[in-house]
């Protein structure tokens, strides 16, 4: 089944806007398990899916990339330290990193990867409690001018599902005093630190804007009767932010 054909839950797009026009990458690894859940994402907000295969060398002319969840090659090594050396990822970290300023989101071991490939600073180890973790979580916006946080308030608090096993993220003092100094966390945990992240940080972009990581998945949280409490549909933002980005010519 192509992207395009998956089901949904009521259609929500909108394809007589500029929106529908652009084409959202969704990363596979042998391991993914959350792509057709962001390609769902994806549509829900209006915009096309695209799969791109981990051994591919072709990003296929999309405008913005999602690396989603998942335990790429079963996290063996570290988690997704041996994803960052697929020929797909050296597309993205090219892209990513020249003018064009390809938009890339990494959501859980997507963040992991993104770490791994040094596109965003730091690491993620095991939780301090060292179990795996799967809750609504509660999340204040710090940063709402990256390419993927733009439709949300600065200071908003969102809940979107959180589940990982490997999601304290770490880093030294220095970096650390960086990203807050720079305005780089982009999301905080509120109430409850459920993994020990330094800092209370949940997700962090790079000085661009154009990539953002976060452990907590908002692709679970985009259609009203199956997000957060049945109802939540905080993780939609992301998205429809992306979007935004793309059509005021910002890529």
């Amino acid at each position: 089944m192509s992207a395009t054909e998956l089901p949904l839950i009521g259609d929500y797009s909108t394809p007589d806007t500029p929106l529908s026009g652009a084409r959202i990458g969704v990363v596979t690894f042998p391991g993914t398990l959350d792509d057709r859940d962001a390609a769902r994402a994806i549509r829900v907000a209006g915009a096309e899916a695209v799969s791109l295969w981990h051994a591919d060398h072709d990003l296929g002319g999309v405008d913005a990339v999602v690396i989603p969840g998942g335990f790429s090659y079963g996290d063996y090594l570290r988690a997704g330290a041996i994803a960052r050396f697929a020929p797909m990822m050296s597309n993205i970290i090219d892209a990513a990193s020249s003018s064009a300023k390809l938009p890339v989101l990494g959501i859980c071991n997507g963040f992991q990867i993104l770490t791994e490939s040094h596109l965003l600073p730091g690491s993620m180890v095991k939780n301090d409690h060292l179990k795996f973790l799967c809750r609504d979580q509660v999340l204040r916006v710090e940063n709402n001018a990256t390419a993927w946080t733009n439709k949300y308030g600065l200071g908003e608090e969102i809940t979107i599902v959180l589940k990982n096993q490997d999601g304290q993220y770490v880093a030294d003092e220095k970096t650390l005093h960086a990203l807050e100094a720079e305005g780089r966390v982009a999301f905080s945990y509120v109430g409850w630190n459920p993994n020990g992240s330094r800092r209370n940080i949940a997700g962090i972009t790079n000085a661009a804007g154009n990539v953002v990581g976060l452990m907590p998945h908002p692709e679970h949280a985009v259609e009203a009767g199956y997000g957060p409490d049945h109802t939540g549909t905080d993780g939609l933002g992301f998205f429809t932010s992306v979007l935004t980005h793309l059509v005021g010519g910002q890529k």
